[in-house]
């Protein structure tokens, strides 16, 4: 079976990969269609750092994100797929599309679909998903759109987190993929203000077309030197982009950082504590959001479908990373193995 790995920071293609066999409670699926996220950039760039922080997270479950980089890794979180074989005692009717939230479960607990040297993920021509955790994809929905459920739940959890009112002004600093889908999920509510800003004319013009009503071009001006938003949205991810927001954010609003920055940050509490910002940092979503998402999806009150920019097959994956490292270029680029 055929799988892209990374190996030694670039991802290759494998056609020697054992076909999974799903136990209890797990099925076997044909992926239709996987996005590559950022996350999943970060992690082939920055992976002794992202494997090393993990090692120090206190107070969460860590199970699953022990990946030793010197050994392939299976990658790939956002995906649609097709139910091909359901294992003992498990009832999943094959030929049943369906996405999920990435997290196989099993006698031991639970793994993270996604960054494992023995877990096949997305960037592969088949893998193995939990039947209690499938979200069948619902009127006839495009493969393709149904993968982008995922990404786009993340941008629905920012904005639940943000509580923000359709009267707010919100501002979206940074116009790729999880900047979309705040901005989608942004519009999807109603708020009547949606400010985006990106050095990009053409992730600019996304926005508009996800439902930004004014865009921002950072190398002409500031956005805060033309609107006082209440809700600011950091989905750069760059060292000193937090600092510069809470300089630049006006009293009393709230800032919420989705982008992940992996370069150690130096921030200055008093610009927030002299204007009482409230911080908060988001991370994924949870189940009622991911299956929101696909609903909003299916239902075509969300179009993902600008937001893909590029198709690849599974022998193409490490191109198309080495592609969205020109973020002017691309948006979603969707890994499609039998493509």
């Amino acid at each position: 079976m055929r799988a892209a790995v990374l190996r030694d920071g670039h991802m290759v293609c494998r056609d020697d990969v054992d076909e999974p066999v799903p136990g209890p409670g797990q099925v076997l699926v044909d992926v239709r269609a996987c996005g590559i996220c950022g996350s999943d950039l970060h992690f082939a760039k920055y992976g002794d750092e992202v494997v090393s922080l993990m090692g120090q997270l206190k107070g969460m479950p860590t199970r699953g994100v022990t990946v030793d980089l010197s050994n392939d890794v299976f990658m790939g979180h956002e995906f649609s797929a097709e139910v091909l074989e359901a294992g003992p005692d498990t009832d999943a009717p094959a030929g049943t599309l369906v996405t999920s939230i990435p997290v196989l479960l099993s006698a031991k607990g639970f793994d993270t679909i996604g960054y494992s040297n023995t877990l096949l993920g997305g960037y592969a021509e088949r893998m193995l998903l939990s039947a209690p955790l499938l979200v069948k994809v619902p009127n006839g929905l495009d493969a393709r759109h149904a993968a982008l459920t995922e990404p786009m739940a993340v941008g629905l959890h920012a904005v639940n987190k943000s509580d923000i009112d359709r009267g707010e002004t919100a501002l979206v600093l940074g116009c790729g993929p999880i900047g979309m889908a705040i901005i989608g999920a942004l519009a999807h509510r109603g708020v009547e203000s949606i400010v985006a800003a990106d050095f990009s004319p053409k992730r600019r013009e996304l926005a508009v077309t996800m439902g930004a009503h004014q865009i921002v071009d950072p190398a002409d001006e500031s956005p805060f030197d033309t609107i006082t938003p209440a809700v600011v949205f950091e989905a750069v991810g760059v060292a000193g982009i937090v600092d510069d927001v809470l300089r630049r954010a006006p009293r009393g609003s709230r800032v919420v950082v989705a982008g992940v920055c992996m370069q150690p940050d130096t921030v200055h509490p008093f610009f927030a504590i002299t204007k009482e910002i409230n911080i908060q940092f988001v991370l994924a979503y949870d189940p009622l959001e991911f299956a929101e998402s696909l609903r909003a999806i299916a239902e075509g009150e969300i179009n993902v479908a600008p937001l893909i920019t590029g198709e690849v097959g599974l022998g193409s994956v490490g191109a198309a990373f080495n592609d969205l490292a020109s973020p002017g270029e691309h948006c979603k680029i969707l890994v499609t193995p039998h493509g």
